[in-house]
């Protein structure tokens, strides 16, 4: 019986080191929509800032293969017109794309739960729970209407989303920056 008695109080310890002050935790609640998606990634791209570059060569030589016919043919010629403006489409287009995609893999599960505290980001949905620890991330960037949490890995590879209509509790969003701010960059 003391056996049993010995590890009740074990358990209890443990359970009140795992405690968190709910002053320090903000919770989220939120349906993932493709412009979340698009922020992410616009986001990630800013830091990145490879995808910039390559669009922005590819679009000069466009453009100067475009100019160099006109200027050689003495007219401007239909069907590079018409490629120069795909190929505008495309680079245009390609961000929107992508954030239709990442929305068709996280829209069917529905309401997203997010738990923001000191131990890291909780986030559950009827489907699954991901944990994350404060170290997957290098930082954050804040923009008019998310937080956009970037991996620590060189590619940035994972874009965590969280959308500020999610918070629903007055105050919650000066503790949400807070809690960020005490545990990642903004980059």
């Amino acid at each position: 019986m003391s056996e049993g008695h010995s590890d009740q109080r074990t358990n209890h310890t443990e359970n009140s080191d795992n405690v968190v002050d709910g002053r320090t935790v903000v919770e989220l609640a939120y349906r993932p929509q493709s412009a979340d998606a698009l922020v992410g990634l616009r986001a990630r791209e800013r830091i990145k800032r490879t995808g910039l570059l390559l669009r922005g060569v590819f679009l000069l030589l466009w453009i100067g293969q475009w100019l160099v016919s006109a200027v050689v043919r003495g007219s401007v010629d239909v069907v590079s017109t018409v490629l120069f403006l795909l190929v505008g489409l495309l680079v245009w287009g390609y961000p929107r794309l992508q954030a239709a995609q990442v929305q068709r893999l996280v829209g069917w599960q529905g309401e997203y739960r997010a738990t923001v505290s000191p131990a890291g980001i909780t986030c559950r949905t009827d489907h699954g729970t991901l944990i994350q620890k404060w170290s997957v991330f290098q930082g954050y960037r804040e923009t008019a209407s998310h937080f956009v949490l970037l991996s620590r890995d060189p590619n940035i590879m994972c874009v965590d989303v969280l959308p500020k209509r999610g918070v629903h509790e007055a105050g919650n969003l000066e503790r949400l920056r807070a809690i960020l701010d005490q545990h990642i960059p903004r980059v």
